[in-house]
């Protein structure tokens, strides 16, 4: 599908009245690329593969509306419209060179846009590599995984993952069953199978996510029998829970939020059998979420037995 893309040079401190504004045109909702750090709340709502942060804050801003090629929207109404609005707010307050840019994408473009960003790298032994890369014969003998970012789901950069991956393999046996909530794309449990788990079962609530599962599974050359899925919330829905099944998982894979983790603790606890591993993620290093989360373990019956640390994040591991 292509879209029409209409791009506004501002400066940081005029994004939020601008989004505003032009919302009002039809304009619902806008890609901001500029160069303002995250701040700790924002990286944990977002909790995605954050871009590194390699430049200084300029005060620039750019501010990215995309028009669907069938919108209703009539684009040259729209960009007088846009014109105008940004001519008033001129008046009133520096809105920068308010300058604007209108040219056409496809999906597929902000696709491959990320392959300027995202190379192979290493997780202790492990090279993460995207199919347009060639493995070094250097890494030949490597345990490799291969995966490609896409629009909805994680490549395994975040810390977040890699302090799970960490976890996991100190615990991972030929005969380990492994549960991933929220498993995303797939990466923790395609890891485990691959690091000799006997199978692995995965819940997410994004449909999206069986493609980027079957996708990723396929490029890893991972057997269907050793991963199966499914749509659906395991904490407050029964037939998930059941088809997951009760105290039949050896490590179990949580890579979400603090909240969530909370939520799902008391619940996710049925699934693991006596002495298995609950492996945790996605908690920002502020100390008040590593304490709710390790509360909720200890009051589900598990005991924490590591606390894991990497960049701003934290990982905990209980046992049953």
């Amino acid at each position: 599908m292509k879209w029409t893309r209409i791009r506004i040079k501002t400066v940081t401190e005029a994004e939020d009245i601008i989004i505003s504004v032009l919302y009002d045109l039809g304009l619902e909702g806008a890609q901001i690329e500029d160069k303002v750090p995250l701040t700790a709340w924002e990286k944990e709502q977002m909790f995605v593969d954050i871009l590194p942060e390699t430049e200084a804050n300029d005060g620039i801003a750019y501010l990215n509306f995309y028009v669907e090629e069938d919108s209703d929207l009539d684009i040259e109404a729209t960009l007088e419209g846009v014109k105008q609005e940004l001519a008033e707010l001129k008046e009133f307050m520096d809105i920068g060179e308010g300058t604007i840019t209108v040219d056409e994408t496809e999906d597929l473009d902000w696709i491959n846009n990320w392959k300027q960003y995202f190379h192979q790298f290493y997780i202790d032994d492990l090279l993460v590599i995207p199919s347009w890369e060639e493995v070094s014969e250097a890494d030949k003998d490597r345990m490799i995984l291969r995966i490609d970012p896409g629009t909805a789901f994680g490549t395994g950069l975040h810390d977040t993952t890699q302090l799970c991956v960490k976890q996991m393999k100190k615990y991972i046996t030929p005969e380990s069953e492994v549960l991933d909530v929220g498993t995303g794309s797939g990466i923790l449990a395609i890891l485990a199978v691959m690091y000799g788990a006997k199978h692995a079962f995965g819940t997410d609530l994004d449909p999206c996510a069986v493609m980027a599962v079957a996708d990723n599974m396929e490029k890893n050359d991972i057997p269907k029998d050793k991963f199966d899925m499914i749509i659906g919330n395991i904490i407050d829905d029964k037939a998930v829970q059941d088809k997951a099944g009760y105290e039949c998982y050896d490590i179990v894979l949580a890579n979400i939020l603090a909240g969530v983790l909370v939520e799902l603790t008391p619940v996710v606890v049925h699934q693991m059998k006596k002495g298995a591993v609950y492996i945790t993620s996605g908690i920002i290093n502020d100390g008040d979420k590593e304490k709710q989360v390790t509360d909720a373990m200890e009051k589900a019956g598990l005991t924490v037995i590591d606390v894991s640390r990497q960049g701003e994040w934290v990982s905990v591991t209980g046992r049953k």
